[in-house]
């Protein structure tokens, strides 16, 4: 959208990072892959000093059988100890990774949900659903259908009170760029803009599209492209203002909105997507770190 052209503008903090040259991106597989696990070993020293302790909740790992094609796929829980005795219930957050179904992994955002469920007092289920292009789609969107419908039944495993809350995390690119209708492509510039951004450049969202496979009009790759977005449950959206998915990110939640769909906005101008795994220690990362609480806060309460 031309009125969030100045979002693209580096935070001051953020600026001097970007002198910084780093490699080119990469767009052959495995390379990809090693480089991603770096950014998470970043994330997880962010998120280090944030950590609960070990006795304040439970983690198992688990096999949850997924269909289309059969197989398994690893689940990680993550429980809060009971303070009376084992009988108390928790509120269920499921959540799926980032990584555009291509690069993501389990530990990618472990560190910051076992502070979640500690702070929130809630039971988390962490997806690794396969990954494409081994496993093209839909199979990363079934995977993940499949284990949350592991998680719906596993009550008794994750101490779960449905009636408590029920959340549903992530973040994913809302329309294939080459799927965007006419009407709403002045409103979407960051793709340009944005397109040689740091961490998330446009030709890297286009690598992604490609591996993942499947139609880019197919309302399951492109969810803004369904037709009625009408009773869908509250949505917590966080926009990095640098980021090329900036502008889908803002006009699907205008969408919501128009349609009556609570929604919980934040912007965090001039930094990229994903900076939130190593610049924490920034004030704007430390802003997004408080709003994602208060996100989850929010929609625990049943978005007020």
């Amino acid at each position: 959208m031309a009125q969030y052209s100045h979002l693209s503008e580096a935070d001051p903090e953020f600026a001097p990072f970007l002198a910084i040259k780093a490699p080119p991106p990469s767009f052959v597989l495995e390379e990809r892959r090693k480089r991603f696990a770096a950014v998470i070993d970043a994330g997880k020293k962010s998120y280090t000093p944030g950590l609960p302790k070990e006795t304040e909740y439970q983690v198992l790992d688990h096999q949850v059988e997924v269909e289309e094609p059969t197989g398994k796929i690893l689940v990680r829980t993550l429980v809060p100890t009971s303070q009376n005795g084992g009988s108390q219930t928790y509120p269920l957050f499921v959540w799926f990774q980032g990584g555009g179904w291509t690069d993501g992994h389990l530990d990618m955002d472990d560190y910051h949900l076992r502070a979640t469920c500690v702070e929130h007092q809630i039971s988390i289920v962490n997806v690794n659903y396969r990954l494409a292009p081994e496993h093209p789609h839909p199979t990363p969107l079934n995977d993940c259908y499949s284990a949350l419908k592991w998680a719906v039944s596993s009550a008794e495993v994750l101490r779960t009170d449905l009636k408590k809350g029920f959340l549903v995390l992530q973040i994913p690119p809302v329309l294939h760029p080459e799927a965007v209708p006419e009407k709403y492509k002045p409103f979407l510039l960051s793709y340009e803009q944005n397109k040689d951004a740091p961490i998330l450049s446009r030709d890297n969202i286009t690598w992604c599209f490609g591996r993942l496979g499947g139609s880019p009009t197919d309302p399951e790759i492109s969810p803004l492209l369904y037709p009625s977005h009408k009773g869908l449950a509250p949505a917590v959206i966080q926009v990095c203002g640098m980021d090329p998915l900036r502008d889908e990110g803002l006009l699907y939640e205008s969408l919501l909105k128009s349609e009556g769909v609570k929604t919980k906005l934040t912007v965090y101008p001039g930094v990229p997507h994903g900076f939130n795994y190593s610049f924490l220690h920034l004030e704007i990362g430390s802003r997004w770190d408080k709003e994602y609480k208060a996100g989850v806060r929010w929609l625990l309460d049943g978005a007020p």
